[in-house]
């Protein structure tokens, strides 16, 4: 049988440094633990649009539909800021989840113990934090359409559109509910049911799915800003959250900040089972491209490496050897190995971005 296929996008800013780490690791699974890929890479973002002229390729955008997984970077930066918006590199990243139809966006955060001083808040509101949202990637206020920016009278006015379908809030909330299975087996659906028709939708459809197909799990209801301000009072008590595109968006990031530093937060967005029984799938770190520090050696490739951590779990069927990579992360942060954004004390000094890759590496095979 050939190996499992990767298509790898480094993109723009941090992103082929922290990169560079991830093919460290897989190599090594290559090398120590039998598990080889085929490995793939090519342009996106403004890396692409430099070469191209468009922020993906239709080449490219045909291999991702055709490999087991993609793994990618970061896109954008200040020197695309006055392209034209059709042309902007976040375009190429929307295009790949538009057209791979990935739908369920994994966004975890999980505070390692070796990092609990670094949230804002206290140690026992995070230490041990494990929750998982699950936003619909695909719909929603993003896509909806009409859409645009039209003249009324002597004034402009900017028109989003929410619009989302049963089948599409059916679709997350499986998504959400089988993912739960595999956890603490809790879902909370997040919406504003009180101003929004879109919202009511979402927990009317999200009730009957579970009513009729996960009645095991444990489903509760709660408006999004009420799930923010309980994210920041007290998140340990969500297992799973499931929202909508917009406020996926920003929970999400509000979670992220609870786990002390976006470096470390990886994500995953999936589509539906192609003909090998995997989903299509995109894997990224959540943080940005970080331009400030591109080419410095300063940026955490942890997120990166916990990313190709998922793709592991949830396209190879690998959750042991997923673990087993997550174990070497956290004995790294254990040891006090750190980058720059991680440092807490004056005087200290941060690893750079490849002596952290290789701390991993050195961790796997310890871990032998």
């Amino acid at each position: 049988m050939s190996n499992p296929s990767l298509l790898i996008l480094p993109g723009d800013g941090i992103g082929p440094e922290v990169m560079a780490e991830v093919r460290k690791v897989i190599d090594w699974f290559g090398a120590k633990r039998d598990l080889a890929f085929d490995v793939s890479e090519d342009l996106v973002g403004g890396a692409a649009y430099d070469a191209h002229g468009t922020p993906l390729t239709d080449e490219t955008m045909a291999k991702a539909q055709e490999v087991d997984a993609v793994l990618l970077g970061a896109v954008g930066g200040p020197k695309y800021d006055a392209l034209d918006f059709s042309v902007k590199p976040e375009r190429g990243l929307l295009r790949l989840r538009k057209e791979m139809d990935l739908f369920s966006n994994l966004r975890p955060a999980q505070c390692f113990d070796a990092l609990a001083d670094f949230s804002s808040l206290k140690r026992d509101v995070v230490a041990g934090l494990d929750i998982m949202i699950v936003r619909e990637l695909t719909s929603g206020i993003y896509f909806g359409e009409p859409r645009g920016i039209i003249k009324e009278g002597n004034e402009r006015v900017g028109i989003n559109t929410q619009r989302y379908t049963e089948s599409e809030i059916a679709r997350v909330a499986r998504s959400a509910f089988e993912l739960a299975r595999r956890r603490g087996n809790k879902v909370c659906s997040m919406e504003k049911a009180n101003v929004m028709e879109s919202g009511i939708l979402w927990r009317d459809v999200v009730t009957e799915v579970h009513q009729a197909e996960y009645a095991d799990v444990e489903l509760s209801h709660m408006y999004a800003d009420a799930g923010a301000m309980q994210l920041c009072r007290w998140p340990k008590q969500f297992d799973v959250i499931v929202t909508d595109n917009l406020f996926g968006d920003l929970l999400s990031d509000a979670a992220a900040m609870l786990t002390g530093s976006l470096g470390m937060l990886p994500s995953a967005s999936l589509g539906a089972p192609m003909g090998n029984g995997r989903p299509k799938a995109l894997y990224e770190p959540v943080h940005g491209s970080a331009p400030d520090i591109a080419g410095q050696g300063k940026a955490n490739p942890i997120a990166c490496v916990l990313s190709f951590a998922m793709a592991l779990r949830y396209s190879f069927d690998q959750g042991a050897e997923a673990d087993r990579l997550e174990a070497a992360v956290e004995k790294v942060l254990a040891d006090g190995v750190r980058t720059a954004d991680l440092l807490q004390a004056e005087g200290e000094t941060p690893v750079s971005t490849s002596e952290m890759g290789d701390a991993i590496i050195a961790a796997l095979d310890a871990g032998l």
